[in-house]
């Protein structure tokens, strides 16, 4: 298969061919992929189907950029989000309901990502595609009509696949490499509740222990270095791709805070002109939250709205902060250092699995003890490049 073209448009003559002769884990139903798209497109369809698979319900994921902006399974729809996307939060289907709550982890991000989804894609969820800013989706199926519905979106352009449910990859994989052919066995592991088993200090309830194992099938499919925060079997803020995981630590807890933030009542209060785009809201609702807007940033802000915004201190912002509780907690990699346990503490979590093992566990773990949080070994690296 031709390629549009390679990571960037210089980079022409891109094509992709299957390992094993004549059988395609993907086919393409609309719109012409290119190299990038081909990688979000097979790694988020990985993810859902794992985290389905382990948790049992319908999962979806938001991908930029070869990581995930958000992830989540079937659940529960709040005010903010049904009112952000125009939705009847009582009567949102499954798969639906999924992907809204994969997407606004990260809306900012999420802006032009590229959407999977576990099942079939079903009227609801194409009609909802078709109205936001999306790139492409890839399900291992769609209804009677729902192509038809996607190929009308951005003239044509938008990238339709379907994914082989069925298909099972070679036990070995590879890639090229500046004249080098690196190959390694796949990662086989199955994730499971075993691999919670091994709780170092309080106790895991059952909905804790679901949101880590969603938790671990996101980062399987992240960038490394990286961790996420989670609650209710969706993610809140995702770190990826950093040298330090501290800095993922921290950037990760920074967008769970603004997911929060964007709940409080002053955000939700602000007034915007009635032609005000469903994205320029949203990336106005964050850099009001973040406060440090630039003069030309203001000018424009007040342009935005239709009324004054309304004041958001720094003691309502951390009387707030303080409301945000039962946060799970994963990382890719050991946690080398107590400040990552510190920093996660701040955002609310109280639970946290990571493989363990590094030469300062012992510090990691007083304290996981001292702030009261849940901490499982999960003895499994899941470093993914």
């Amino acid at each position: 298969m031709d390629l549009r073209y390679g990571i960037n448009p210089q980079q022409e003559a891109a094509t992709i061919a299957p390992v094993q002769l004549g059988r395609w884990p993907v086919r393409v139903l609309q719109g012409s992929p290119s190299y990038i798209n081909m990688l979000d497109a097979l790694n988020s369809w990985q993810l859902v189907l794992e985290a389905s698979r382990v948790l049992n319900r319908p999962a979806a994921a938001s991908f930029k950029h070869v990581s995930p902006a958000g992830a989540a399974v079937a659940g529960p729809v709040d005010d903010v989000t049904a009112e952000l996307y125009g939705i009847d939060r009582d009567s949102v289907g499954a798969l639906t309901s999924a992907y809204l709550r994969a997407r606004d982890a990260d809306p900012k991000s999420s802006y032009g990502d590229f959407a999977a989804v576990s099942h079939p894609v079903d009227a609801e969820l194409a009609e909802l595609l078709s109205r936001v800013v999306c790139d492409g989706v890839i399900a291992p199926g769609y209804a009677p009509g729902t192509v038809a519905t996607l190929s009308k979106k951005k003239n044509g352009r938008f990238l339709v696949m379907e994914a082989d449910q069925a298909f099972t990859p070679p036990r070995h994989e590879a890639r090229e490499v500046f004249g080098l052919r690196l190959s390694q066995q796949r990662d086989e592991m199955t994730l499971s509740t075993a691999l919670l088993d091994n709780v170092v200090c309080g106790t895991l309830p059952t909905r804790a222990a679901e949101d880590l194992l969603l938790g671990l099938a996101v980062l399987r499919y992240t960038q490394s270095n990286s961790v996420c925060y989670l609650r209710g079997g969706a993610t809140l803020g995702i770190g990826a791709g950093q040298q330090s995981r501290v800095d993922c630590t921290r950037l990760a807890g920074a967008k769970t805070d603004i997911w929060w933030l964007r709940r409080h009542p002053a955000v939700r209060a602000l007034a915007f002109q009635p032609d005000t785009r469903r994205q320029d809201r949203i990336n106005w609702q964050i850099r009001f939250i973040e406060g440090d807007l630039t003069p030309d940033e203001s000018t424009r802000l007040s342009t935005a709205l239709s009324a004054p915004a309304p004041e958001l201190t720094d003691e309502q912002r951390t009387q707030w902060l303080a409301g945000l509780a039962e946060v799970a907690f994963v990382s890719d990699g050991a946690l080398p250092f107590r400040d990552n346990v510190d920093h996660a503490h701040r955002h609310g979590v109280a639970y946290i699995a990571e493989p363990g093992g590094s030469i300062r566990s012992t510090e990691v773990e007083d304290a996981c003890r001292q702030h009261q949080i849940a901490l499982t070994h999960t003895g499994l690296r899941l470093f993914h490049h």
